[in-house]
Parts: structure tokens; sequence; C-alpha cells
């Protein structure tokens, strides 16, 4: 049998019961958990435009995908819209094309500034090409010279690649903030205060086991809460127990399955599945693996073919987020752990 058609009445029932928590690309959840540092040093910098005094720099978000720059951006521009003292522009590198696409909006922006502090966010910044990133580096700071203005881009961790063949060489004096996944803490704040704000309660041994299975990962942790809290309301408890998350298991790993499948097809797209396997074999159960050791195994794998070969597989596996390096030190992290298990399951070794 059809079902009915769709109603107005209809959607906004089904809205109600999607509850607080925003699965999805760059939506700011009903509670940003874990990125007071951050979210305090983009407020002290805009707090410095509002004083007169400029910048120490641009602010580059950086880290792998899903992790929350977007996020960020976003929660920065609500903060701004709501200072009538500060102007905001957010865009992105395919709404700017081209140099003089660039020129243009920053001259767009600058006029609607009218002399107040202007703050320009610019996401995906990693997709720039080389000459309309040059050209924005430049731009920033000669618009910084005469006025107040701060430049905050978000990009992937090969945005700091693409910015050192810019030839714009201040750019490594910016602010750098590594966006890393959430501690076990704030992934628990993230899952029980929406929860709690919408009137369901949460056992530990619950909120634990959500922890356990998100990685810190910000898309997972919504995964959950939206799942959890369906299964609250359509049970009528105030309450979610270790048997509703239970129930609400396969669910999230189907969810959890597909977003890894698609990060498998590009690995495999890239023909980097036997190195992105030896890789995740290496980790194990570890934290960290040295610059040195990540080059072995990649050239364990390629063969001895050019030194080219080597860093381009370490390019592509740190844009796809697949590894990348958070710290200050060389060591290379995982992007996600769970998604190292995923690859070691679903390719053979070589």
């Amino acid at each position: 049998m059809d079902r009915a058609p769709p109603t107005l009445t209809g959607m906004a029932e089904a809205r109600r019961s999607s509850g607080p928590f925003r699965p999805g690309a760059g939506r700011l959840p009903p509670h940003l958990a874990g990125r007071g540092a951050e979210q305090e040093l983009l407020l002290a910098s805009v707090a410095d435009l509002e004083d007169g005094a400029p910048p120490p720099g641009e602010v580059i978000l950086y880290g792998p995908r899903g992790n929350g720059k977007t996020t960020l951006l976003v929660w920065l521009e609500r903060q701004l819209e709501a200072n009538a003292g500060v102007e905001v522009a957010r865009f992105t590198p395919s709404v700017v094309g081209s140099s003089a696409g660039l020129a243009e909006r920053l001259l767009v922006v600058r006029a609607r500034a009218s002399g107040k502090p202007l703050v320009v966010l610019l996401d995906e910044a990693h997709t720039l090409g080389v000459k309309v990133g040059r050209g924005l580096l430049n731009a920033s700071r000669q618009v910084a010279a005469k006025w107040p203005l701060l430049l905050v881009l978000a990009g992937t961790p090969d945005i700091r690649d693409r910015l050192s063949g810019m030839g714009a060489s201040f750019w490594s004096r910016a602010r750098q903030l590594p966006i890393n996944r959430l501690d076990p803490a704030s992934s628990s704040s993230a899952v029980e205060r929406p929860l709690r704000s919408a009137g369901v309660g949460i056992a530990a041994a619950a909120l634990e086991e959500i922890v356990g299975q998100s990685d810190g990962y910000p898309y997972f942790l919504q995964i959950w809460g939206s799942l959890v809290w369906r299964r609250a309301r359509s049970s009528g408890r105030s309450s979610v127990s270790v048997p509703d998350v239970e129930a609400a298991r396969p669910a999230f790993e189907r969810e959890r399955g597909l977003y890894y499948l698609a990060r498998y097809e590009e690995l495999e797209a890239e023909d980097l599945l036997p190195v992105a396997r030896a890789v995740a074999e290496a980790f194990g159960k570890g934290a960290t693996l040295s610059a040195p050791a990540l080059d072995d195994i990649a050239r364990g794998v390629i063969g001895d073919g050019p030194a080219a070969d080597i860093a381009a597989a370490k390019r592509t596996l740190r844009h796809l987020g697949f590894v990348w390096r958070p710290g200050p030190t060389p060591e290379w992290e995982p992007g996600i752990p769970s998604l190292m298990d995923y690859i070691r399951a679903h390719t053979r070794a070589r």
C-alpha cells in the first residue's frame, strides 16, 4: 500500500521527534563540548580587534574531517552576528573562485564594515588554489595594516602543505589550533547535557558505553544521542539505560559502517588500501607512530619507488584523516581508531 503524502503538520511532528541532537556536517550541536580553549582564543582575538589592537596573526583551525572545525566557525559566526560592533563574513574557496573574485569579495566586505572591526571566516581552506590563496593571505596582511581585520581559516591537516606552497611564509606564525577528537569527559557532556535539557536522564553505564563506542568523534556522539533520545521518547521513559544502548547499537553500527565505507572507497580510489592496512596493523592499540616508522611502513608496501610516492601516500592519508599530527612533535596519530579496525577487518594484508 502506498504511503500517504507527507503534510506540514506531520513534518513538524517529525522535527519534534528528532530531538535535540543534530548529526550532520557542520551543524552546531546542542552543546558544543570540549572546545573551551579554542572558543576563548577566538573571542579574545575578536576582543583585541574591538580594543583597536591588531591580532597577533591569522587563526588556522585544522584537523581531520568531522572533528568540528566548521562547527567552530558556525559558532563564532553566530557570536559575531549578535555583536553590532563587529562585521563578519564567511565563505568558501568554491564561492570565491578566482583571485578577482577574492578581491571583489574582500572589497565588498570591507566597504560593508564601514570602519568596524572585520572578521573573515574561510572554511575548506585546504582547497584554495595557490594563486587565490596567496592573494588572500597577502590581501589580509595589507588590509590588517590599515583596518582591524582577523582572518580565520579552517581546513584538513594538509592545509599546512597548501599554505606552504603559496610562498606566504608568514602563515607559519599564525595561531594554529589543531582540532582533535573529544576527550571522554567532553564526550560524556556532549551527550548527557542535551538529554538532560530535554528531560531525559542517562545511566552512568549507558553513557560510558556510548562514549567508548564513539572514539570521541563528534559526529558519532550526535548519532548516538539521537538514537537513544528517540528510543526514550518512543518508550515513554525518562532515562536511557544500558538495554536502550544495546537496542540502538545495530542502527549506530550501520551508520558508522556506511561512513567508514565512504572512507574505504576513498582509500581504494587512491590505491592506498594496502598502505592503510599496514599502517593500521602498525598502530594496533597504540596511540602514536613515529615519523620514521610511518615512512618505513609506506616504503615496505610501495617498494623502492621514488621518494615522491612515499610523500604522496602520506599526504593523502593525512588529507583523508586516516592519520595526522595534532601536536608539536612529528609523531602520527590515528584520525579515528575504529576506522583502522574497519580497514583491518575489510582489507587483505599483502
